[in-house]
């Protein structure tokens, strides 16, 4: 059977996650270790205590999501998917459980990036929206009017986010309800995320993915910036660096996968926002989503 692996994005982190896992699975144990000792501090008490706040910012999310989809990665025995995806942060846990780049130089990439973002959303004070209901086209010939907006996912058919400056994306909101959008949801987020307002952050970030080690592998990749898949080391290092201030192109990237014959999705990690996209897509082809350790059955049956 052809599986892919989809690994979640920044925004379903939670106090509790992965910690049924670290409690019945030494395999899962390891990697949140691992990681607290790499990474100096005990990540783990706050991905399972909390406070939720101190846990959604997005130095520490983005380390909080990564760390348990591949604890819950090292537990599935899933190990040689046909492809892995991740949306937007989840790539770097696409990139690791396809073999191309290792834990610890993930983890500390994951913890730049992290770090890197929540400075220049400290000092953009950007914001995101989604549109609902209006395609990509209608949505850019609204913003090519307006300064300051951007589109910044594009996740599924008739949902389309757009991110920038507080101000820009309020007086975005009349006209897009014009073009014929049913509707324009803030998101409760701490910067304007794949937009041209985080490119302090993708100055800094390039070096570090410069120096990382990527490796050959296998099992393919699907990235967010081309929406298809990715080959070369080379290929996968840009892609990285384009998608802090390019938009994620989901949806494209789903699609891609579906013509190569993916005959079942696994989501790992929190929440269930990727197989939910994949039904709004339409692909028919079964989704599963691993996030607690009852979610295990649903996977081996």
């Amino acid at each position: 059977m052809k599986q892919a692996l989809l690994f979640p994005g920044q925004g379903a982190q939670y106090p509790g996650m992965g910690k049924d896992f670290f409690e019945n699975f030494p395999a899962a144990k390891e990697v949140f270790q691992q990681a607290d000792d790499l990474l100096n501090m005990y990540l783990s008490k706050l991905m399972f205590d909390g406070p939720q706040e101190l846990l959604t910012e997005t130095k520490n999310s983005q380390l909080a999501i990564f760390v348990m989809s591949l604890a819950l990665y090292a537990v599935i025995g899933e190990k040689n998917p046909n492809t892995c995806a991740g949306l937007s942060l989840g790539e770097y846990s696409a990139l690791v459980a396809s073999k191309r780049l290792s834990f610890e130089e993930g983890l500390m990439l994951v913890r730049d990036r992290g770090q890197f973002m929540n400075d220049a959303c400290k000092k953009t004070q950007g914001t995101m929206a989604v549109v609902l209901g209006l395609k990509e086209e209608d949505v850019a010939a609204v913003l090519s009017d307006l300064k300051d907006v951007w589109i910044a996912n594009l996740n599924c058919p008739g949902q389309v986010v757009i991110a920038g400056s507080k101000a820009a994306i309020a007086s975005a909101e009349a006209p897009i309800k014009a073009k014929g959008a049913k509707r324009v949801l803030p998101l409760q987020v701490s910067g304007a995320f794949h937009s041209p307002f985080m490119l302090s952050a993708q100055e800094r970030l390039t070096p570090k993915i410069h120096a990382a080690n990527f490796n050959d592998s296998t099992i393919r990749l699907v990235m967010n910036v081309p929406g298809d898949y990715a080959e070369s080391s080379e290929n996968i290092r840009q892609n990285l660096i384009d998608q802090v201030v390019q938009p994620v192109r989901w949806e494209r990237g789903i699609r891609a996968m579906e013509s190569q014959g993916i005959e079942r999705y696994i989501e790992i990690g929190p929440g269930k926002t990727l197989c939910g996209m994949n039904k709004k897509i339409g692909i028919t082809a079964p989704c599963i989503n691993i996030e607690k350790v009852e979610d295990l059955d649903a996977a081996l049956a």
